[in-house]
């Protein structure tokens, strides 16, 4: 069993991202899709797990990737912030990028909203905002990957 968690846009605010690793412990990644403002040392004291994360489209200077690929277990995943694909309009440039690359599931955040598709071909997903939540209730929110023993991935959203 594999226990990913899975954040974004966090924006200089680490207090929910202390909660949500309380709440999830032990996690074996931590996936942060940006918007960390300069809090990748502070981020990296709070985990003892491998970690992913991309430049958000508020992070200047930051020497982190725009877009990282990598696997977890058989599943080919491709994480970016999402601005570049003009995700606040739709996921359809995202999903095409991800479908011309031939990943099995590409994350995003920058929307501030969480968002979960399972296509046959591809599953999109967006964690939220563990700082400033735009979705209906705007409850802070972040998600979590589960990977079974027989290689199956599982997702949930948790909000605090």
């Amino acid at each position: 069993m594999m226990k990913i968690l899975i954040v974004s846009d966090t924006h200089r605010s680490l207090k929910n991202l202390d909660t949500a690793l309380a709440n999830e412990k032990p996690i074996d990644l931590l996936i942060h899709m940006g918007d960390v403002e300069r809090q990748v040392p502070d981020i990296m004291k709070m985990v003892d797990c491998p970690m992913h994360i991309i430049a958000g489209n508020n992070d200047f200077l930051c020497g982190l990737d725009d877009e990282e690929e990598f696997e977890i277990g058989k599943y080919r995943v491709m994480i970016t912030h999402g601005h570049q694909y003009y995700v606040g309009m739709s996921e359809q440039y995202l999903q095409e990028e991800a479908r011309a690359r031939g990943v099995d599931i590409v994350m995003y955040g920058h929307t501030h909203v969480p968002k979960l598709i399972f296509e046959s071909d591809l599953i999109t997903l967006n964690p939220g905002s563990l700082t400033y939540p735009r979705q209906k209730g705007r409850r802070p929110s972040y998600m979590v990957m589960s990977i079974d023993e027989s290689g199956e991935a599982s997702f949930r959203t948790e909000y605090l």
